[in-house]
């Protein structure tokens, strides 16, 4: 019985770390004041601000693992779209949009 106890026990762990979300998922405060809400999206993470001018929009999507991702960031002023990266640092989100690599642009986010 206690055998039993034991391997249900590891079982239910296991199954939480591999369910665990990745750092990047939740609600984030932009640079500009604005709510963005980053959540799982057909294999990658999906950026969509929820409050502000832009409330509603869709402004990226990230791929990646462990506290760092890339893929696509738009500038929703402009309505340009970049090479982007996010990195996460404990509850901060730094966001980086860039021009043919060269050309970049950063900004800080923080977890809500």
């Amino acid at each position: 019985m206690i055998r039993s106890f034991v391997l249900a026990a590891a079982i239910t762990v296991i199954a939480g770390i591999a369910h665990a979300e990745e750092p990047i998922v939740g609600n984030w405060k932009t640079a500009a004041g604005d709510t963005a809400v980053i959540a799982s999206c057909g294999g990658s993470y999906c950026v969509t601000l929820k409050t502000g001018k832009y409330a509603g929009r869709k402004i990226g999507t990230l791929a990646g693992t462990g506290g760092s991702y890339a893929g696509e960031i738009t500038d929703p002023a402009a309505e340009k779209t970049y090479s982007g990266s996010g990195k996460i640092s404990g509850n901060s989100l730094r966001m980086q949009g860039c021009v043919m690599k060269i050309l970049c642009k950063s900004q800080t986010w923080t977890r809500l």
